[in-house]
């Protein structure tokens, strides 16, 4: 049954721009007979909203192929300017990267999943506002130690602790049991969880008024994180970022 009313056919319009969108970021430089197939949307259909969206200037084309335009970049920055505190984290993801020569990153949560907003390494930025599974990542189970009980149990009902890799924590006593241990020593590891082959080292970003702002992290092959180089260096290294964080959102 189609819409019924002014309010459903709004609705059902918005989701087919944002099809369209996701679409288009997923794989830039589509054809409208592509977008219709991915979309499983009419032809006309996608030729009219990408008019609509090529003349609010979110979708450019070149050559019969269509793009993410310059004008989502706008409103994209306004997420990551939100707190101050962002772009003071960005400056650090950076550092760490290059002092590493590591992948580095800044995560937040937003409806209880990870959203990268910084990122370092190569590609660049190429995960940089991607969602992943809070319980999946050292950086996600940072977050998840800072909730409160109700919280961690909204959670665990809204989001299944789905298995990505072989070490995937995937039982709400297990879980429990790790924030506890994160909460008690500051940091958190991801070993093989979210991908295998993939090691992962995050600490807690704090506000001045001890708020947490998100976590900072570092990641890379299994191979080249030793005990040796994670808590001898890089543990440390991670603790010093986002303790300058916290400075500097204080003093400037």
């Amino acid at each position: 049954m189609g819409p019924q009313n002014g309010e459903d056919v709004g609705v059902a319009t918005t989701r087919k721009t944002f099809a369209i969108l996701e679409t288009l970021r997923e794989s830039e430089g589509l054809s409208i007979a592509e977008i219709t197939r991915r979309t499983e949307l009419t032809k006309s259909t996608v030729y009219r909203h990408l008019k609509t969206l090529q003349e609010l200037g979110y979708v450019i084309e070149r050559d019969g192929e269509y793009y993410i335009g310059m004008g989502l970049l706008e409103i994209a920055e306004q997420t990551r300017n939100r707190e101050p505190g962002y772009t003071v984290a960005q400056r650090k993801v950076f550092d760490l990267g290059r002092e590493t020569d590591e992948r580095a990153m800044f995560l937040v949560e937003e409806n209880f999943e990870g959203v990268y907003l910084y990122r370092y390494g190569s590609p660049s930025n190429t995960m940089v506002g991607e969602r992943r599974p809070l319980h999946a990542l050292a950086s996600g189970k940072v977050i998840l130690a800072e909730f409160d009980d109700d919280r961690l149990e909204r959670f665990v009902e809204r989001k299944e602790l789905g298995q990505h890799a072989k070490n995937t924590i995937t039982g709400q006593g297990a879980l429990r049991e790790e924030l506890a241990e994160v909460r008690e020593q500051g940091y958190a590891l991801n070993d093989e969880e979210y991908m295998d082959g993939l090691f992962g080292v995050a600490v807690p970003v704090y506000t001045p008024e001890d708020e947490l702002l998100g976590s900072l992290g570092l990641f890379g092959p299994t191979s080249r994180f030793t005990d040796e180089y994670l808590y001898d260096d890089l543990i440390d290294r991670l603790w010093d970022k986002a303790g300058e964080i916290k400075v500097t959102l204080a003093y400037g």
